[in-house]
């Protein structure tokens, strides 16, 4: 005779109990949901509380507290445990208002040799100079406990986040005079079929450090069903690198290009007077640039001075290069021609560039500006 029950029935509708026999049978969930599911769905049907713990190997208290729960909030508050008060907190929330302050600083500025903090390093001393700031609540401090005060706080003083200041004092003044070249050339885009008799527009900068890189064997093609990639030995020879000069059309999306070892003055030159073959001699070349020392030094200005009218240098604001439209054209060569390429010499890596904006030019695409162009006013007929 079974002995008589002491706690009321525990009654699961339906939907109730779907819920636990799946929970019971998962594979996902975490053990403890496991096992008190198992547990209400054994005293649901029956089964003694002492059996319960038997068949589960674990305690009858534990058994107890999982039924009460159930009978006094629902079987599937029972689930999980209950939030409770827990322990009073010993540290003050002036002694952690004054780890996060030091957390705050560099350790450099306080006496250290370290530029970051550590979670050591700054546990350490909190607890050196706790009893004299008047916090003696962290004499025990822990690195954990400082983990956790700095994520609460949401801050990380062992790590840096680079940006880039803004240096040039006339930098909205030289923002504004290139986008409204782009401005110039939009309206010439839609009101006068794309091109012009008066001026050419350029955007033009260099990408030097182009390597010339070559495997040290052959490369394995993919085999549909085996390989679904090159593969490609991770040893390379190295033959040096080169510069090209670029500047694209902003009207046709023609690209200019010169590959040379350097880009000092004199291949900056030699670009211009590539360039200036190009157009009627009565044109304006008008080109967007930024302020290396080849754009502006003596041999260039002798150069220019030799041609006067024929060009005209749209400067962006120092660390403005993001301005130039070229740096587009570059971004896309880089991911999509220069990745993963290998050459036998640099002079077969030039070549191979050359090959390239051949490729290009012969369908070439437009570049279009787009940010902050409706705050440009412009006067019309150009």
């Amino acid at each position: 005779m079974q002995p008589r029950r002491q706690r009321a029935i525990l009654v699961l509708s339906t939907d109730v109990r779907h819920k636990l026999e799946k929970l019971s049978n998962s594979r996902t969930e975490s053990a403890s949901s496991i096992e008190r599911a198992q547990m209400l769905l054994g005293y649901a049907g029956g089964e003694q509380i002492s059996s319960i713990a038997r068949r589960l190997s674990t305690n009858r208290p534990k058994v107890e507290r999982c039924i009460d729960k159930a009978l006094d909030f629902g079987a599937l508050a029972a689930l999980s445990d209950i939030q409770r008060s827990g322990r009073l907190p010993t540290i003050t929330s002036e002694a952690r208002a004054w780890v996060i302050s030091l957390a705050c600083q560099k350790p450099i500025d306080i006496g250290y040799s370290y530029e970051l903090w550590t979670t050591a390093l700054l546990s350490q001393h909190v607890r050196s100079h706790c009893e004299v700031a008047g916090h003696p609540s962290l004499l025990q401090l822990a690195r954990g406990t400082v983990s956790k005060m700095l994520q609460q706080s949401k801050l990380r003083p062992h790590k840096i986040t680079y940006y880039l200041e803004r240096r040039d004092p006339e930098f909205e003044s030289k923002m504004a005079q290139v986008l409204y070249v782009y401005k110039e050339v939009e309206i010439l885009s839609q009101n006068h079929n794309g091109s012009s008799d008066m001026v050419a527009y350029l955007s033009y900068d260099e990408k030097p450090g182009i390597q010339a890189i070559e495997g040290t064997c052959e490369d394995l093609p993919p085999v549909p069903g085996e390989y679904d990639s090159v593969f490609r030995d991770y040893e390379y020879k190295r033959h040096g690198t080169v510069s090209l000069l670029a500047g694209i059309d902003l009207l046709t999306g023609h690209v200019h290009g010169l590959v040379r070892d350097r880009h000092r003055s004199a291949e900056f030159i030699e670009f211009l007077k590539l360039v200036d073959a190009e157009y009627a001699q009565h044109m304006t070349i008008r080109i967007i640039l930024d302020n290396h020392s080849a754009h502006i030094s003596k041999e260039t200005r002798k150069y220019l001075a030799s041609i006067p009218n024929r060009f005209e240098f749209i400067h962006t604001p120092t660390h403005g290069s993001w301005l130039n439209l070229i740096e587009s054209f570059f971004g896309k060569m880089a991911k999509t021609f220069l990745r993963g390429i290998r050459v036998k010499s640099k002079a077969a890596l030039v070549k191979r560039i050359g090959q390239y904006l051949d490729e290009i030019n012969q369908t070439p695409i437009i570049f279009r500006w787009k940010y902050a162009l409706d705050d440009v006013v412009i006067q019309q007929g150009i």
